[in-house]
């Protein structure tokens, strides 16, 4: 896919990601948290929980769930970039977690969303 299109799908995803979870009471604190170690899609709160979200956004499942593209080294990244962004805003949160948001939006039809918290 051309990097324009992926760039337009991947913003898709991250806004209806964050529409979608601020429709369950979270509220987004940032989108798009960049460093140098990286990038955070969707820093939340929950409660008293701040969620830090990778959000995966794919046309298809064909190669499989965009979940699954969230490996145990992309999640330490996540930790050590949630880590950061506390850091950088001086943020003393009761907890921390990671959540992911893996949405396949095909040609036609509703987009699918999957959420699943706490994965880190």
């Amino acid at each position: 896919m051309r990097t324009m299109a992926r760039q337009a799908l991947g913003a898709y995803g991250e806004g209806l990601a964050a529409r979608t979870l601020s429709e369950t009471g979270m509220v987004v604190l940032d989108r798009n948290w960049r460093c140098d170690a990286g990038e955070i899609d969707l820093v939340l709160r929950d409660g008293n929980t701040l969620v830090i979200c990778e959000v995966k956004t794919r046309t298809s499942d064909e190669f499989g769930s965009p979940l699954e593209a969230v490996d145990a080294t992309k999640l330490a990244r996540l930790r050590r970039l949630g880590a950061r962004w506390v850091t950088e805003h001086g943020i003393r949160p009761d907890d921390i977690r990671i959540d992911l948001v893996g949405i396949v939006r095909p040609r036609r039809g509703p987009a699918v969303i999957d959420h699943v918290p706490g994965v880190g």
